[in-house]
C-alpha cells in the first residue's frame, strides 16, 4: 500500500488553518480563567477529542448527509467556500468571525461550567467553515489510502489543538497580543486562498461555460 502524503498535507494545512488553535489560545485563557490546572488540562483533552470526532464524521458522513437533503457537492462547494472566504477576512483583521460566534453566545459560554465541547469544539474550532472543508476533503479521498491519509491529517489537526491549548499560558506570555494577531492574520491569509480555490471549483461544475 502506497501512501500519497500531498493529500496528509494539503488536508492538514487547510484544517488546521481554518481551526486556527493559537487563535483559541486567549479565548481558552478567558473561559476557563476560574478552573485549576487540572480542570484547565480536562477541558483541553475533551475539546481536541470533539474537534477530531466532529472532523472525521463530517469527513466520511457528510457527504452523505448532504445527499439525503438533495445538497449537490459543487453548490455547497461554491457555499462553503463562500463561509471560508468570510471568515478569512475577518482573520486577516485579527477579529473573531461572527460565523464562529455571535457576541450572545459569547456571553453565554462564559456563564456556562463545562466549555469544552460548546463553545471551545463547536464553533469555535470544529465549526461550519472547518466542517464544510472536511466534507469536501471527505469526497476528494476516492481510495482507501487517500482516507487513511485525509483520517491522519484531522487526528494530527487535533493534537495540535490539544498541545495549543495544554501550552495556552506560555503560548499567550511568548506571542502577547501582537503575535497571536499576527499568526491570525497568517491563517486568514491562507484560508482566503482556499475559499476562492472552492468557489471557483464549484462554481467551473456549475457553470461549464466559465471554463
Amino acid at each position: 500500500m502506497t501512501f500519497d502524503f500531498s493529500i496528509f498535507l494539503t488536508s492538514f494545512v487547510a484544517l488546521l488553518a481554518i481551526v486556527n488553535p493559537i487563535g483559541i489560545v486567549p479565548i481558552f485563557l478567558t473561559l476557563t480563567s476560574g478552573d485549576s490546572e487540572q480542570e484547565r488540562k480536562h477541558t483541553a483533552h475533551l475539546s481536541a477529542l470533539s474537534v477530531g470526532i466532529i472532523l472525521l464524521l463530517a469527513a466520511f458522513a457528510g457527504e452523505a448527509i448532504l445527499g439525503f437533503f438533495g445538497i449537490g457537492l459543487p453548490s455547497f462547494r461554491v457555499g462553503g467556500g463562500i463561509l471560508v472566504l468570510l471568515m478569512a477576512i475577518s482573520m486577516l483583521q485579527a477579529k473573531q468571525s461572527r460565523i464562529r460566534q455571535s457576541p450572545s453566545e459569547a456571553e453565554y459560554a462564559e456563564e456556562k461550567e463545562n466549555v469544552a465541547v460548546v463553545p471551545l469544539a463547536i464553533p469555535l474550532m470544529a465549526g461550519p467553515g472547518a466542517i464544510s472543508l472536511a466534507i469536501i476533503h471527505g469526497h476528494q479521498a476516492v481510495n482507501l489510502q487517500n482516507k487513511f491519509m485525509l483520517a491522519g491529517s484531522i487526528i494530527a489537526v487535533a493534537l495540535v489543538a490539544l498541545v495549543s491549548l495544554h501550552l495556552a499560558k506560555p503560548i499567550g506570555k511568548a506571542l502577547g497580543v501582537t503575535g497571536l494577531n499576527i499568526a491570525t492574520r497568517i491563517m486568514g491569509l491562507i484560508l482566503a486562498s482556499i475559499g476562492v480555490q472552492m468557489i471557483a471549483q464549484g462554481l467551473l461544475i456549475l457553470l461549464p461555460g466559465l471554463a
